[in-house]
């Protein structure tokens, strides 16, 4: 069965990741990239879902495990009555083939190790055909072909691949996963130790570039790591997570698959790249997004896949039991197909920082933005699904206006401040508009508060956002009032949560689809009053981001001690290796939702560069003098 989600490490090639648990297991592997159906997927699973273990004969999880250094090259330890052994797990940067590298060095005494592989393909639906050619296994079913090379003797066993091998100290043990089309000729074979060499280099020349002086350096490079290992390669996306339907509350149904790149993630990460020095990264993804965009702006989506595919289905896996028993287990995402008014706003801004920051213009850029502006200049009225990606009724939700509003704003400064052509004068005046109508409609003066959509009396953590992107100045009364009602009403153990889900006095019946063992599809509505704002049973755990952002905004309201002490608490989160997932559940004290989750890092960037007074944001943007 799968661990806590926090005692899993990852290892990546800048293609796709693995998980690879405190047992020495690799639960979780997509190939050949983050998207792909997965050959190792017991983390939603059981162990006919496909895992690939090596560790003592004796069993039990690592004594201590490790990065090396500044790298994603994994280090696990076991001290046994034997002696002491080590795992070095790692995927060196590909070259047409893609490979797992793990090699078993021998510490100390003499160690008995075990090596267990259930070959899976297509999320363990698919069992392979094996077959063996000398040092090399083969497992090939349909597109697929893996190939394991080894000296270990292995041999099947049901429908296993295991071996049974002891280390000395001294000893180096290699296995080399790789995949490739099973229609090519196989690969040649690789050297496990030259790709240890070549990975350790590029982590440790990339990690070195980074810019960043304040307390917590260790941190904000391991964050810089895992978002770099999170980046697609040959486009320059990032995607929000590596993993699919990890729970946002054990044993529900908030089960997302987050292996697609969300648009509203630009302004975010192009803070905390160019924060850092990464320019490079900055213009990649800057790049992505400017391709994947082109086209009718009515047609932009809230989220692409690596490559910039639209077409993001989603489908329910019914043979899959799910992490703990959380179902369904999803892949695809259904929100592809919401209205979520705010990405429009995300993608000019993040356009505008990296502008503001000096990355090089890209032909034509200013032409498709100003498309954009065309569209949300006429759209900008309408309810829409929020950031949230709510599965309820369509609201007039704040955070989407003053995106809208900030998307506006950044066109006025492009032309102001950097000298493009736009019809400035019919901008101003629209941003003017935007401006009053969030004032007078979602703003609640009894309370003090802006609120989370026009006439609610609920709250919504991304109203933490305001001056952010600049709507209002810190200082103003109507942000201090929503930071403190923010505290008092969306607070829960220390945490902010996102919005109270069964705030929504008149909720919608979902709707969704459900997979049958042939692979039919059937519609079913939940009843009614079983879900509030959000269209969906249950709670979930406290998303991270927003305590970040609370963070943010302590600092910005002056409250910097306070700011500090919740920054603090977010790291001290993190599990051993330093990896944030999606949500964090403070009464069971653990960990919830996909991982490792580019959102968290991406804050915890931001805000130590905040706090440490060196963030690039856009809280200084020249605005309307609010009213």
């Amino acid at each position: 069965m799968a661990q806590r989600i926090e005692d899993y490490g990852v290892i990546g090639d800048l293609h796709t990741m693995a998980l690879v648990g405190r047992d020495g297991a690799i639960d979780w592997l997509c190939l050949p990239r983050f998207d792909s159906g997965a050959c190792f997927a017991r983390l939603l699973g059981d162990e006919d879902a496909g895992f690939w273990r090596i560790a003592p004969a004796s069993g039990g999880p690592c004594t201590r495990r490790r990065y090396r250094g500044q790298t994603l090259i994994l280090e696990s330890e076991w001290d046994t009555p034997e002696g002491t052994v080590r795992v070095v797990d790692l995927m060196p940067l590909r070259d047409q083939a893609g490979d797992v590298v793990r090699v078993v060095e021998g510490v100390r005494g003499r160690v008995p190790m075990r090596v267990e592989l259930q070959w899976r393909f297509d999320y363990g639906h698919i069992i392979p055909w094996v077959r063996r050619g000398g040092e090399l296994l083969s497992a090939i079913a349909g597109p697929d072909a893996v190939w394991l090379d080894t000296p270990v003797a292995l041999r099947g066993e049901g429908f296993s691949t295991v071996g049974e091998f002891v280390v000395e100290a001294g000893d180096r043990v290699p296995f080399v996963l790789t995949h490739h089309l099973s229609h090519l000729p196989p690969p040649g074979r690789r050297d496990a130790f030259r790709g240890i060499e070549r990975t350790e280099q590029f982590w440790t020349d990339w990690a070195s570039q980074a810019r960043y002086e304040g307390p917590w350096s260790d941190a904000v490079i391991r964050s810089l790591i895992i978002l770099k290992a999170l980046t697609y390669a040959p486009t320059g996306g990032i995607v929000a997570a590596a993993t699919t339907s990890l729970p946002e509350q054990i044993g529900g149904v908030r089960n997302w698959d987050y292996r697609f790149c969300w648009l509203r993630d630009a302004t975010f990460t192009l803070q905390a790249l160019l924060g850092t020095g990464y320019v490079k990264e900055a213009e990649a993804w800057r790049s992505w997004l400017l391709r994947t965009i082109a086209g009718d702006p009515a047609d932009l989506q809230a989220m692409y896949a690596v490559d910039g595919t639209r077409r993001l289905t989603e489908l329910e896996l019914d043979w899959l039991s799910g992490y703990e028993g959380s179902r369904p287990v999803r892949i695809g995402n259904a929100a592809v197909g919401q209205l979520q008014l705010d990405v429009w706003g995300e993608v000019l801004d993040g356009l505008h920082v990296a502008r503001t920051a000096g990355v090089l213009p890209v032909d034509d850029a200013w032409d498709l933005q100003r498309v954009l502006l065309d569209y949300l200049e006429g759209h900008w009225r309408d309810p829409d699904n929020s950031l949230w990606e709510v599965r309820g009724a369509r609201r007039d939700f704040v955070h989407s206006k003053v995106m809208a509003w900030a998307g506006i704003d950044r066109a006025v400064q492009a032309v102001e401040r950097f000298g493009l052509d736009g019809p400035v004068h019919r901008w101003r005046a629209l941003r003017q508009e935007i401006h009053a109508d969030v004032c007078d409609r979602g703003y609640d003066a009894d309370r003090g508060t802006f609120t989370q959509f026009y006439g609610s009396r609920g709250l919504d953590a991304a109203l933490l956002l305001i001056p952010r992107v600049g709507f209002l100045p810190w200082t103003d009364s109507r942000v201090v009032g929503t930071v403190a009602a923010i505290e008092r009403e969306l607070m829960r153990d220390g945490f902010v949560l996102r919005y109270l889900p069964g705030a929504d006095p008149d909720p919608v019946p979902l709707v969704h689809t459900e997979s049958g063992a042939d692979g039919a599809h059937s519609v079913r509505a939940a009843s009614q009053g079983e879900h509030g704002v959000d269209g969906l049973p249950g709670q979930e755990g406290a998303f991270l981001a927003c305590s970040f952002w609370l963070a943010d905004a302590l600092c910005g309201i002056g409250r910097r001690r306070r700011a500090r002490e919740v920054y603090e608490h977010l790291l001290s989160l993190r599990n051993d290796l330093g990896i944030l997932s999606e949500e964090y559940d403070p009464a069971a004290g653990r960990q919830l939702g996909n991982t490792p989750q580019a959102f968290s890092h991406v804050g915890l960037v931001n805000t130590a560069l905040r706090l440490s007074g060196a963030h690039p944001g856009t809280d200084t943007a020249a605005g309307p003098t609010p009213g």
